[in-house]
């Protein structure tokens, strides 16, 4: 699971982009009909007969401008939006309708034109109307001549009738449960209660229809207003259980789908968090101790990867302990928040320098001794990100809680979780137990259906791309997701950290992606690339 904002939807440096945004790998991110390079794809809307944006029943998406950016923000000037109304409950199509903002670039060369690639940046709850310009500007002029290329926020997100709880804690970090110094969740079990109550008592009953199934309904009445018989899908970290899920519910319509930092789809959610988050970030921490080793001269957190670890394990419990105010700043640095950062900041490879400097910096607040360049550091990690016009505060948080609450039934035992995470917390001390603590999903209503079961095999149409050493989705959800798709799916596995594969150095992984949108051309073993080239630095 992950939940960082993308950083590519945004103007800011990288690493000030991912810190600010504040992650929430939740837990969680394409498939395509078996062809041969040179078969023949899905007819375009305009070959159909059919106006482009309306389906059978005359549902349309009427193409104007976009929403206003955030302030700072920019969008690409050739993307189109509109909006297309679609059930609050699928189940019901005949009763109340909600709205999902859809966006458009069109690509694709006539002649050339295989159909669209529907885009989806992860969270959950990211939306997804800019992710058509920042994928533009990394894709091959084989794979943009052969695909429109499509965006939208998910239902309840950014500007599709965004939903909200009223949360005094707008931000999604707060969301993760970190125990009290002592391994206490006693004050865990008080905020998970509460934040469901306010959930239930602000939105009702109508949040339960905000699930990964009912987007994935959604997507699928997108394509038809595009007037498409199938579509190709990209998804990103949550993205993968999403598209998963499509391609299981409407298998008929799914043509290639690349799916990148993967979801176990038979773990989703509270098995996806409590089995493989500790671990995964024990995979994934050593590169940035390694990059702050290096640095011992100045940093003085170590001169390998154990004793840095040790510093840092020492600051987290400190901070635990006796939390430091931040200058110029209205919060506290404590332990959550400092893992919490490190999490963010551990997504790309070339945010790990900022990193060291954060633990530095974070070391010398705590042991009050900042320096001007701490200070710096610090300013820079906890930039704010603009808000959104018009979309509430808390939306991120509301919808990350309504789709990993409502898309699968959680444990109710607070003396279970209470055991877990003891357990969790010594097993894997830089996570301090956090992913098996409880959620407010303990307190959720029951989903309002069952867990969308996996469709293994079909046809040979996703590609699945996954790093080693991924703290947001780990390794391990890949290969699930692969044994989970069996021979529909080929596996690409590369050597290296951080939670985008695609365009972040390995030219293995990248020419095995590109061949699979431009020519349907899947690996027909398993894939493990160890071609990358380093950007820590």
């Amino acid at each position: 699971m992950i939940m960082t904002r993308s950083s590519a939807q945004h103007g800011l440096p990288r690493g000030r982009r991912i810190a600010a945004a504040l992650l929430v790998s939740t837990l969680a991110g394409t498939a395509l009909a078996a062809c041969s390079a040179d078969a023949e794809g899905p007819k375009p809307a305009e070959a159909s007969g059919k106006s482009v944006g309306e389906t059978a029943d005359g549902t349309r998406i009427s193409w104007g401008d976009c929403p206003a950016p955030a302030e700072g923000q920019t969008r690409d000037p050739h993307l189109d939006c509109g909006t297309l109304e679609v059930p609050l409950d699928h189940q019901d199509p005949g009763g109340t309708k909600i709205d999902v903002a859809v966006s458009r670039l069109s690509t694709a060369e006539p002649g050339k034109r295989r159909g669209v690639l529907l885009l989806n940046p992860g969270g959950p709850a990211l939306g997804g109307l800019d992710m058509p310009g920042t994928m533009a500007s990394t894709l091959p002029k084989s794979v943009l001549d052969r695909y429109d290329l499509i965006g939208f926020d998910p239902r309840g997100v950014g500007h599709s009738t965004p939903q909200s709880c009223g949360l005094r804690d707008p931000g999604v970090a707060g969301l993760f449960p970190y125990p009290a110094a002592d391994g206490s969740i006693t004050k865990n079990v008080a905020l998970a209660e509460a934040g469901a109550e306010r959930c239930a008592d602000t939105v009702g009953k109508n949040l339960r229809y905000f699930n990964t199934a009912d987007t994935a309904r959604d997507m699928d009445l997108i394509r038809r207003a595009l007037g498409e018989k199938k579509i190709s899908y990209w998804g990103r970290s949550y993205g993968t259980y999403l598209g998963t899920v499509y391609r299981s519910l409407f298998q008929d319509h799914t043509d290639r789908m690349v799916l990148e930092g993967n979801v176990d789809p038979t773990k989703v959610w509270a098995d996806q968090v409590a089995d493989t988050w500790g671990k995964g970030m024990a995979d994934r921490f050593p590169d940035a101790a390694r990059v702050a080793a290096a640095q011992a001269g100045t940093l003085e957190l170590g001169t390998n990867v154990a004793q840095v670890t040790d510093t840092y394990l020492t600051l987290a419990d400190r901070l635990d302990r006796t939390p430091a105010a931040i200058p110029g700043a209205s919060m506290s640095l404590d332990g959550a928040l400092l893992r919490n950062m490190t999490y963010a900041l551990l997504l790309r490879n070339d945010t790990l320098p900022v990193l060291a400097r954060f633990w530095k910096a974070a070391d010398n607040l705590s042991n009050g001794t900042t320096t001007a360049a701490d200070t710096a550091v610090l300013k820079e990690v906890f930039a704010a990100t603009p808000a959104s016009p018009g979309i509430p505060a808390d939306n991120q948080a509301t919808m990350f809680m309504a789709l990993t609450c409502g898309d699968a039934e959680w444990p109710h035992d607070v003396d279970g979780y209470a055991a877990r995470t003891a357990a969790d917390r010594e097993k894997w001390p830089l996570t301090a137990g956090m992913p098996a603590n409880i959620w407010a999903c303990a307190y959720w209503d029951k989903p309002a259906e069952a867990t969308v079961k996996v469709v293994k095999g079909g046809p040979r149409n996703t590609l699945i791309l996954q790093n080693r050493r991924d703290n947001a989705t780990p390794w391990e959800g890949g290969v699930g997701l692969h044994k989970a798709l069996g021979d529909g799916s080929a596996f690409v596995g590369v050597d290296n950290g951080g939670h985008s594969v695609y365009g972040e150095g390995s030219a293995c992984a990248d020419k095995a992606t590109v061949g699979f949108l431009a020519t349907g051309h899947l690996p027909d073993k398993d894939v493990y690339c160890t071609d990358v080239t380093r950007k820590e630095q």
